[in-house]
């Protein structure tokens, strides 16, 4: 008679978080950043979730498409996609991060995996032309993939808040990450729910 060994506890599922500074907690003491306070929260919604912290400082999108099959060497079961910042800070032609992110998704898509994309807007010193197109690349991505989950502004709630951010202004304090977090996970609870 067959013996079949007790079926393994399940598996934490595996969230890449693909992304620069934001996701990396740029400035912030170890386990304040992005991955860990959004691993705690969604462990206190009773989600046993792995985010693998796939964060680059200073990474644009086309190095974030450099590194992407890296990152996927994890094997991820589902993926966040937070790049573009320092492309809009460095004013990068916005048809050439379309391009690199178009790649990103489509590789993930290729995989299976489920995707959340957070939207970013540029500084407003480039111009309200620049800040249009720019913001317009990752409505228009979305858009062109319904599988895709789409959070329009990673910063949401947190820009230009003086209390939310470093002293640089651009990277958010451990407090700005919760608001990130907070306001994110709604749209995290969507994308995990599309997992098989």
């Amino acid at each position: 008679m067959g013996f079949r060994p007790a079926r393994a506890e399940r598996q934490p599922i595996k969230l890449l978080a693909l992304g620069d500074s934001l996701t990396a907690g740029y400035g912030l003491p170890s386990g304040e950043g992005f991955v860990p306070q959004l691993q705690m929260a969604l462990r206190a919604r009773g989600r046993q979730v792995v985010v693998q912290d796939a964060g680059v400082s200073g990474d644009t999108s086309a190095g974030g498409l450099s590194r992407l099959d890296w990152a996927l060497a994890e094997a991820p079961d589902a993926a966040m996609v937070e790049l573009g910042g320092n492309d809009g800070l460095r004013g990068l032609p916005p048809a050439a991060t379309r391009a690199n992110l178009a790649a990103i998704l489509d590789r993930l898509a290729s995989k299976g995996l489920p995707v959340l994309l957070a939207g970013m807007l540029a500084p407003p010193n480039l111009g309200a032309e620049y800040g249009r197109e720019f913001a317009a690349v990752f409505r228009d991505l979305a858009e062109a993939r319904p599988a895709v989950v789409f959070y329009p502004f990673f910063l949401e709630g947190v820009v230009s808040e003086p209390g939310l951010n470093q002293p640089d202004g651009i990277h958010p304090t451990a407090a700005g990450v919760g608001v990130i977090v907070a306001r994110l996970l709604p749209a995290l609870e969507t994308l995990l729910a599309r997992l098989p």
